[in-house]
């Protein structure tokens, strides 16, 4: 490729170039979590573009770079529909410019919303391995059964071999059972529970992943959960300020969190602070930090979703892409340039 040209890849390129890669990008999501928190990267706040009268949709850019090793920089593009589901299609819908570290010039248009799934349940996988106590096999817990929950089911599976089943529970049954029969076509036959409510999940499974839609807290307790239970709170906003003060708490990155009304923010506007969140996830994977401080506590990870893991794994995508000859090169995609004096297309104006 030449510097004026761009990679193109679509939703198709990245699902084949990802397959069977689980265990490599909870390592890529665990090397950009560390280069972030060793302060090798720089990550602006999300910008969130909400509509007037429209509680529900909106559309997020998470611009960031990434050093050490990684030398990218990029931006993602993603929205959130919820209605979508009612049509037949998917919540999320996201793209993903990766740029150069050294010109700024954007290499690479790819589809985001492969990226922006895989990489969310990378991040849940890696805390999973992290935070929870797998010395006897763990049957997991789903609340949501759309498509994170099913590629964290899937990154668990890969990650973890003491995983014996799933219970799974949705406010829409038939969307249960779709998912109950698409994680056993795909996770070899899998034994999958479907619980007539979230109640159930949280008193029959120790590591229990939220991925909903909701937009405010509708878990108001936690004590039915089994001593040590593990909580990956990937939806961010199921959990309400009590459960959070009751548990012990871990965040990707403690600033960011503490915004757009999670249930982590939620929490410091109640108390007026942020000391009830422990730590963050690379403050354990360095040594920072302990595991856990209480064993019998209730941990809850709560991802806010960073763009350094968008861009870690685009790059990867990148790097397979070129070396297997995927995607659609479009030469000459940007103009020619108008300081090259010696440049034939340069027209004088």
């Amino acid at each position: 490729m030449q510097s004026d040209d761009i990679l193109i890849l679509k939703g198709i390129d990245v699902i084949s170039l990802l397959a069977n890669r689980e265990l490599q990008l909870i390592e890529t999501v665990r090397a950009a979590y560390e280069t972030h928190a060793r302060g090798h990267s720089s990550l602006p706040h999300s910008l969130f573009l909400n509509f007037p009268g429209d509680g529900r949709n909106r559309i997020i850019a998470l611009p960031a770079y990434l050093g050490d090793g990684f030398e990218v920089a990029g931006v993602k593009w993603v929205s959130s529909f919820p209605g979508n589901l009612d049509m037949n299609l998917d919540r999320a819908s996201a793209v993903l410019i990766v740029n150069s570290r050294l010109t700024g010039r954007p290499e690479a248009i790819i589809e985001g919303s492969v990226i922006s799934a895989k990489r969310t349940a990378a991040s849940a996988a890696l805390a999973a391995q992290t935070l929870h106590d797998f010395d006897r096999p763990v049957r997991v817990g789903m609340i949501g059964c759309g498509l994170i929950n099913f590629e964290i089911a899937r990154m668990l599976q890969a990650a973890i071999p003491k995983i014996v089943g799933l219970t799974v529970f949705d406010l829409d049954p038939a969307r249960a059972l779709h998912f109950r029969d698409e994680c056993q076509k795909a996770f070899n036959g899998i034994e999958v529970e479907i619980a007539g409510d979230a109640d159930t999940v949280l008193r029959e499974t120790s590591l229990v992943s939220f991925a909903t839609t909701a937009s405010t807290p509708h878990i108001d307790d936690l004590s039915i959960c089994a001593p040590g239970t593990t909580v990956l709170h990937v939806s961010l906003r199921d959990l309400s300020p009590e459960v959070i003060l009751s548990c012990d708490n871990i965040a990707d990155d403690i600033d960011h969190v503490c915004r757009a009304q999670t249930s982590i923010h939620l929490t410091e506007q109640k108390v007026g602070n942020r000391g009830f969140v422990r730590c963050t996830l690379a403050d354990i994977l360095l040594n920072r930090e302990v595991k856990r401080k209480d064993p019998d506590a209730i941990a809850v990870f709560s991802p806010f979703g960073l763009g350094v893991l968008d861009i870690a794994v685009g790059k990867l995508v990148c790097e397979l892409a070129i070396e297997q000859g995927k995607g659609i090169v479009i030469e000459s995609f940007l103009p020619a340039s108008w300081s090259d004096k010696n440049n034939s297309r340069a027209t004088a104006r």
